[in-house]
Parts: structure tokens; sequence; C-alpha cells
């Protein structure tokens, strides 16, 4: 129609072959490439060499207390009364244990039928550590440590900061190469036991954490090392050598975050998981940003007792009748259990203006399972009603791995984190808040490290919770309501925080991302008579992203696609099909030659139009040289001639737009897939032993600048990866084979400057 536009002239406007542009386009087209290539590479090196600006420092944040398992300091001698276990004048005494102790749930011994090794703390009660021991057909654990590629003897809980000559074993656990180490001296039997003192490793001498550690980087799974061990105490004290199996290292889902190794950051603060405390009593609340009631006692901070696994309103009064641990079994024989209770004295309570109270809490494991069964209790041991509530904080400490070179999608604008608190409610569905983004309010307000997903004036539907957990690339870990009782759970809670486990201002700029994520949960508000208690069930969910399971437990969600999930979603099942020849790699290969085969029609019809566009440059070049002062007749000149030989300029661009979704979604299914963790290019190479991660050809971390190779602040990253390099010599060659020799000065200008982009861009790769 007259007066308007065609595609072909907009097409034609927007990307004119320079072949046939008059002299001073072609100037302003080369300056315009010129200037984009400069302004990329500006902003490139400026990234590289420039540093970011400082923030502002706030002011210095309460430290949170390091509740990793470290001795209480002894109070006139007496090591059996915690320092503020007996407060002046009080006349109850409470004998709280002058120190910690260690106690396991689960096993690592594949016969076990376990797929975890849970560590718990008496020092709190709390959740040091959570080891994945699921295993392969083939007997090799389904989840190892992908960044450790070194010998494991199994979690000592030992004290790194001790001054003792030696490693002191504080816990055992079940199946691992420790509990399973042979024993040399005749009469003693196998297996390392708590109190032992590690002193030394084959020829090497053991005198802290570090050597101990050290000294198992140089070993290999299935090696065979000899350990000294000193057992007893003065005369008593006997050295026995122990032969020990290495293995793999399994997953330490949830750790200290003080103990992962290289990818933990300065600034996350060690903690242990799933902490009790009091929330509410009387008019006394937690203030924002605390652990604890001010002036009150802090739970987290006593040892708890180990008791029998009797109801929590049927607790004992009398200490002196506790029983010691011991694991319990539930009515299917299956299930094992560790009961702890902790009682805070008229006294201590008076500060807060309380009563005297009991907090109780149990964990049950069973085998082939990643749920653990919680219970929490808090009792009023007062001789009149008390409005009481308690906060169970969640999991914190999860996994870091690869946290510098994943790409977790997410779903909202500012990314994610390597760590992110999900939840689900009924009123806002499935949501994630970004660990990333709590850090960044942290800085610019020092006493806001938490962001409220729900507060106790939120509409009722707001507080319906379905879930909430801590997300990571690969794995989750999420507080689920009892599988009967789901109702219990959601309307259990009047508040719900995401927060960090970190001192914000400590966290270095550039690694944000690996900040520490956790959240808590405050109880509905209870009027508790005298000797009545308030109860709580609900499930931990500590396992891997893997859609089936997650189904199961209704944390599907979870597993986030993005745009173009569909498509993502039948990729995934082609691969996992396609993954029967014995091989991601090949299947991954496989994969992407039946994608790029799918596509081959509309891929061939954009080339057969490109070449169409070639075909016609001579003829659109007279057009231009015709009608070089009459844009409007060039145009309609330039519609006739490809009106009559059939020619649509768009038909070029409309297959790639289809195209789009299928390589967005092939993208996708990449970056979620939990089976290309940990999976092999080969089994007879360590190089690209992750499929999930960069090839890592070689470390060069050690001398090379941070700037290029630090963590999460390097350009490049602490390994060479020989991938990319191959990429970028390839697309080199391609473009020398196939792209026409150059017509004039501007088009030699845009050849040379689709080299230097590819470069730039085998630079991203890296």
């Amino acid at each position: 129609m007259a007066g308007q536009t065609s595609l072909a002239e907009f097409d034609d406007a927007f990307h004119p072959d320079p072949r046939r542009l008059p002299l001073v386009e072609r100037r302003i087209s080369s300056f315009l490439i010129a200037s984009s290539a400069f302004f990329l590479i500006y902003i490139s090196l400026r990234i590289m060499f420039v540093p970011p600006r400082p923030v502002a420092e706030p002011p210095r944040q309460p430290d949170i207390a390091d509740v990793a398992g470290e001795a209480v300091a002894e109070k006139d001698g007496d090591a059996d009364v915690q320092p503020d276990a007996v407060p002046e004048g009080d006349e109850e005494t409470i004998d709280r244990p002058g120190s910690p102790t260690w106690s396991t749930l689960g096993s690592m011994d594949a016969d076990s039928g376990h797929v975890m090794l849970m560590t718990l703390n008496s020092r709190g009660a709390g959740i040091e550590r959570i080891e994945l021991t699921e295993r392969k057909p083939n007997g090799r654990l389904k989840y190892r440590r992908v960044d450790v590629r070194s010998g494991y003897l199994g979690y000592l809980a030992s004290d790194p900061e001790s001054t003792e000559t030696g490693v002191r074993v504080n816990v055992v656990g079940p199946g691992t190469p420790a509990a399973t180490a042979v024993s040399q001296v005749p009469n003693v039997a196998d297996g390392l036991k708590v109190g032992d003192l590690i002193v030394g490793l084959d020829d090497a001498e053991i005198a802290n954490s570090q050597m101990l550690a050290d000294a198992l980087n140089q070993t290999e799974p299935g090696d065979s090392v000899r350990l000294e061990v000193i057992r007893g105490e003065g005369d008593s004290a006997m050295t026995i050598n122990f032969a020990a199996a290495l293995t793999e290292h399994p997953l330490d889902l949830v750790r200290l975050s003080n103990r992962g190794g290289e990818d933990e950051i300065r600034g996350n603060l060690p903690r242990l998981s799933s902490l009790m405390t009091v929330s509410r009593v009387g008019r006394k609340e937690i203030l924002p940003d605390q652990q604890t009631i001010l002036g009150g006692s802090d739970p987290a901070a006593l040892n708890w007792n180990q008791v029998d696994d009797a109801a929590p309103g049927e607790a004992d009064t009398d200490d002196a009748k506790v029983a010691e641990a011991e694991r319990n079994q539930d009515d299917d024989g299956d299930a094992s259990s560790i009961s702890y209770r902790v009682r805070l004295s008229g006294a201590e309570m008076a500060r807060v203006g309380g009563g005297a109270l009991a907090m109780r809490r149990t964990y049950t494991i069973r085998p082939g399972s990643y749920l653990i069964d919680m219970r929490v209790a808090l009792e009023n041991q007062s001789e009149q009603m008390q409005p009481l509530a308690y906060r169970l904080e969640g999991v914190n400490g999860v996994t870091l791995e690869g946290w510098w070179y994943s790409n977790k999608i997410s779903p909202n604008w500012g990314g994610s984190a390597a760590r992110d608190v999900v939840y689900r409610t009924a009123a806002e569905g499935h949501e994630l808040v970004s660990g990333y983004g709590i850090l960044k309010q942290a800085r610019k307000d020092s006493a806001t490290n938490h962001q409220v997903l729900f507060a106790p004036d939120s509409p009722a539907a707001a507080k319906q919770l379905d879930y909430v957990g801590v997300d990571a690339q690969y794995f989750t870990v999420a507080y689920l309501p009892p599988a009967d009782e789901q109702d219990s759970f959601r309307n259990a809670f009047r508040r719900v925080a995401a927060t960090i486990v970190a001192d914000a201002r400590e966290v270095p700029n550039n690694q944000e991302r690996a900040v520490n994520t956790s959240f808590f949960l405050d109880s509905n508000l209870v009027d508790v008579p005298a000797g009545g208690s308030i109860e709580q069930e609900l499930r931990l969910f500590a396992g891997p992203k893997q859609p089936d399971l997650l189904a199961t437990v209704g944390l599907d969600e979870c597993i986030y696609y993005g745009w173009f999930s569909l498509p993502a979603r039948w990729l995934g099942h082609l691969l996992h099909a396609l993954s029967s020849v014995g091989n991601y790699a090949v299947a991954i290969i496989l994969l992407t030659v039946i994608v790029r085969g799918v596509m081959f029609p509309l891929s061939r019809k954009a080339a057969v139009n490109a070449q169409r566009m070639q075909e016609l440059a001579p003829e659109l070049k007279k057009i231009t040289e015709k009608y070089k002062d009459d844009m409007e007749g060039r145009i309609r000149a330039q519609r006739d001639l490809q009106k009559r030989v059939g020619f649509n300029p768009m038909a070029g661009c409309l297959p790639m737009f289809l195209q789009l979704p299928i390589f967005i979604g092939l993208y996708r299914t990449l970056s979620v897939d939990i089976e290309l963790r940990q999976a092999a290019f080969a089994s007879w190479t360590s190089w690209a032993s992750n499929l999930a991660a960069p090839d890592m050809l070689t470390y060069w971390g050690d001398w090379l600048w941070d700037y290029l190779s630090g963590r999460g602040t390097g350009w490049l990253g602490p390994y060479f990866n020989i991938l990319p390099m191959i990429v970028v010599v390839l697309f080199l060659a391609q473009q020398k084979m196939f792209m026409p020799p150059a017509t004039d000065e501007q088009t030699a200008l845009t050849q040379k400057m689709m080299n230097y982009m590819t470069l730039v861009m085998g630079l991203f790769f890296f």
C-alpha cells in the first residue's frame, strides 16, 4: 500500500549489503562497528582491571555465636556445670554437660540401606553435618564431592583450633573408613573410637587437623593408609596402628561454613543448623537480627542432654534421671532416632520475665529416605500459665560446590546466589529469595540482615506455609509438613524470614554469590498452662533435585527451567534415554546431532535465503548507483526486484526465531540436569570428570594473579580449560574456509572485526 514500508524495505534499511553502500554510508557503518567493538572491549577490560566501587562500610553487626562444638570454659574448676548453668541466687541447680558430645544417625555402609549420614552436636542440639551416601549399582557413591579427588577417612568433628598435639576423634560415623579401619594390634577391636588421638598417618607426623588434611590430600580413593593412634590417658595410654582403606569423599550437603574447603569465603559464619530457641515469653520477644531474647540464656550455646525418646509431655523433671544417648527403634524396626532436652531454670527465665521451661527435640531417619522426621516441644515448667513461642532456625552451610562457575537459573531479574531461600504459601505460590539480595540489603542497613516472608499481620493465606528451605544448584534442603498432618504445619507459624549467616561487611566483593543463606520460623504464640507444652512435628528433606524424587515430596517447583521450559523438559527426557549408551558425554553429542538434524530444514532455508541475497547483490548494487539521490525510488526498485524474483528477506530471520526456543531449551536442560553432575567424559582420565563444570585441564590458581584466577574475583578462574580454546580455533577455521574473499575495504574491515569478536566471545565462553 502507498505510504507504507514493507518488511523487505525495513530489512534493507537496517541491514544493507556493505558492498552496495555509497562511500559515506560505508564509512558510517565502519565507524559504528569499530565503536561498538571498542565499547565491548573497554567494558571487558574495565571489569578485569578496574576495582569495583567500594561499598560503604556499615556499623559492625553483633557477632553470631560459633556453635561448632568448642568446649565450654570451666567455672571454679567444675567441668560438669557451664558458666551460666547456675545463676547467682538461683535456688535450683541445673547440671548440664560441660562439653558437647557428637552423635550420628544413618550410615555410610552400603549394606545398611541408608542414603545419608547425619552428625548431631549436643551444643544447641543442632545438625553439624549431613553427608549423602547413596550408592550406584557399581557400588560407587552416587553423590560425591566433585571438588575433592583425594581419599576420605571420615568426619571426625575434630577442633581445628585445638592446641593439643594430634587430632582428637570426637565422632566416628558408621561405615566410614575410620569405623572400618583394621587394628594391627592383637585383642584390639577394629575401628577408631571416640577419644582416640591420631598422631601419625603413614610416615607423616600429625600434630593438628590441617596436617591431617594435608596428608590425606596426597592420597587417592582406594589407597590404604596406616594410622598411628593413641588410646587412653596417662599410664593406661597405648599406641595402636590401624590400616584404613580410603574411599571417595561423599558430598557433605550440609556442613559448617569454615570446613568446606577452597570454595568457602571470608565473612560466612560457622553455625549449626536447625537450632531452636525461645522466640517469645510474655511480652519479651527476640529483636530483629538477634538469635535469642536479650538478657536470656541462649539454648544454642548450651549443651543439651541426650535423653530417652519419651513423649515431650512425659519427660522427667529430675535431670539426675536423664538417660545416656541411645538410638531408639521405631515400631517398624528400621528407623533410628536421637532425642535432646535442655531445661532453663526459673532464675534464668526471670531475666526476661518468664518462668522455668524446657525444650526438647527428636531426629529420626529411615533407610533409603532423604527425609528426616523432626519433633520439637517447648514445655512450661512453671506454676502458672505462660505465653510462649519458639524459633526454629533453618539449615545453613549448604554445599557451595562450583559457585564460581555455575549458572543457576532464577525467576528473579536480579539473579540468584549459590544458596537461595525457596518457599511456598497458599497466597504467593512458589517463590525464591536471593541470598545475594539479602546481602546487598544488609550492606545498606546493618540492622537488616533478613527479609520477612510473612509476618503476624499478614493475611491468613500468606501464612499457610507448604515448605521453606535453602536451594542450591543441584540440591535442596527444606522443611516440609508431616506426611499425614499437613495442616498442623501450614498454620503453625506467625513469622518466617530469609536471612544470611554471615558478616555482611566481611564478604568480599565479587564473591557475594557464595554468602551463607538460611531462614527461621517463629511459632504461633500460645498460652501454655502450667505443665503443658507446645509441640510440632515436621520433616526435613535433604537431597538431590531429581524430578521424580522432588515430586513425591511436593518440591518439584524447585527445578526451574525458566522460559521455554516445555522443550527443556522434552530434551531432558531424550537426554536420559540416550544415556543408555553408557556415557553422558556421548549422549550430549547425540542429543546435539538430533536437535541440529531436526532443525536442518529451517537452517537450510536460512542458508538458501542468504545465498539468494548474495546472488542479488550485483542487481541491488546497480539499483543503489542508479538511485543515489532518490531514496524512495531506490526502495521501490528494490521491492520490485524482490517481488519479481520471489525473494523475501525476512524469510532468513523467521527460521532463526523458530529455532530459538529449542536451543534455549537445550541449554537450560543441560544447566539443571543433576545427572550430568560428576558424569565423566571418560573413566580413564580425570579431565572433564564433571560434565556440569568446566573441563579443568590443569590448575593454575597457585601461580596466576588472583584477579585472573581467583574464585569469583578472577576473570578466568583457577583452572585452565582447553575446550573453549578448541571452540575458538574451530570458529576461526570455519570463517576462513567459508567466508568469501573481501571485495572492498569495508568488507575486509568487517571480516577482521568478526575475527576479533570471535576471540572476545572465546573469552566469554572461558
